[in-house]
């Protein structure tokens, strides 16, 4: 917390955090996995970036170089002793005055880590999971910054995911104000047809993911071509595979969508191999991909 190492019981926050009521921070998800040659976090440097360009969007000045933050990283991880984990990365407007102005307020930066399973359930990654297209919609450009990851915008995903799960199902996906297919409630999607990738692009309102980035870039070079279009809800029912994507997530098949089952209603052969080869690369077997882990 701010550059020293603190007790998991003793990081505390005043109750009058900015934040806390107001919903002014920007956050990461980063995972660490464990490799041959030891813990590494998966593309560490690209994730910092993404945490400073969201702070930028909110007008926030992170007190700390992206550098520093990168190796408080993995100084963190280090000091927790742990092989794989979660790694949670804040920062936030601190307590000094109340009101929706937040500056003059400290800006407090903070880093957190713990093991963490699979986000969607281990039988999720085999089989693929049940998924609600939500009564909710995915925040407009022109109201929030969907594309900056800010704690504000996650009350969107919350009331989906919600949603979804009140109603049976896994998790939801949202579709933005044009009525195509945005993205999960923290994750985003990709459908195979006739061979081909396909997702939404920035302009949908999805979060451009690091985890998607990466597997558009893994698919690219086994031979799977990619194409960012829009998405209609019909599309994605009669889509021959689909999954998630995303640091919690992983690579997660999608076998069901409002009752009608995905292809054959299991992991499909593309996302399949996809998924074999992102857990290559994240645990340092994929030598081509070495650039995107930095070891701690």
């Amino acid at each position: 917390m701010n550059g020293k190492l603190v007790g998991w019981d003793e990081a505390k926050v005043h109750i009058l955090n900015h934040g806390l009521h107001y919903g002014s921070s920007v956050f990461e998800g980063i995972r660490c996995y464990e490799t041959a040659d030891g813990p590494a976090v998966f593309r560490l440097k690209d994730h910092i970036k993404r945490f400073f360009n969201g702070a930028k969007v909110i007008m926030m000045k992170i007190p700390f170089t992206e550098e520093e933050v990168c190796e408080a990283v993995k100084e963190t991880v280090r000091a927790n002793k742990l092989k794989e984990c979660y790694i949670r990365p804040i920062a936030y407007y601190g307590y000094g005055k109340m009101g929706l102005n937040p500056l003059g307020n400290p800006v407090d930066v903070a880093i957190a880590c713990w093991p963490w399973g699979t986000y969607l359930g281990e039988e999720g990654l085999r089989k693929g999971v049940r998924c609600k297209v939500s009564s909710w919609r995915r925040i407009d450009p022109r109201m929030l910054p969907p594309l900056a990851k800010v704690s504000a915008n996650y009350l969107n995903s919350i009331l989906a995911k919600l949603e979804a799960l009140d109603c049976g199902y896994d998790e939801a996906i949202l579709l933005n104000f044009q009525g195509m297919i945005a993205e999960g409630p923290g994750e985003n999607i990709f459908i195979v047809k006739d061979g081909t990738l396909i997702t939404p692009p920035p302009t949908s309102g999805a979060l451009i993911g690091i985890t998607r980035d990466s597997i558009i870039t893994i698919a690219k070079d086994i031979g799977i071509s990619t194409v960012e279009k829009d998405i209609l809800r019909e599309h994605l029912f009669c889509a021959d595979e689909a999954f998630f994507t995303g640091t919690a997530a992983e690579v997660t098949p999608i076998r069901e969508v409002d009752g009608r089952v995905i292809g054959d209603g299991s992991r499909g052969p593309i996302t399949e191999k996809l998924q074999s080869q992102f857990f290559r690369v994240v645990r340092g077997e994929n030598k081509s991909y070495l650039k995107w882990l930095d070891f701690v």
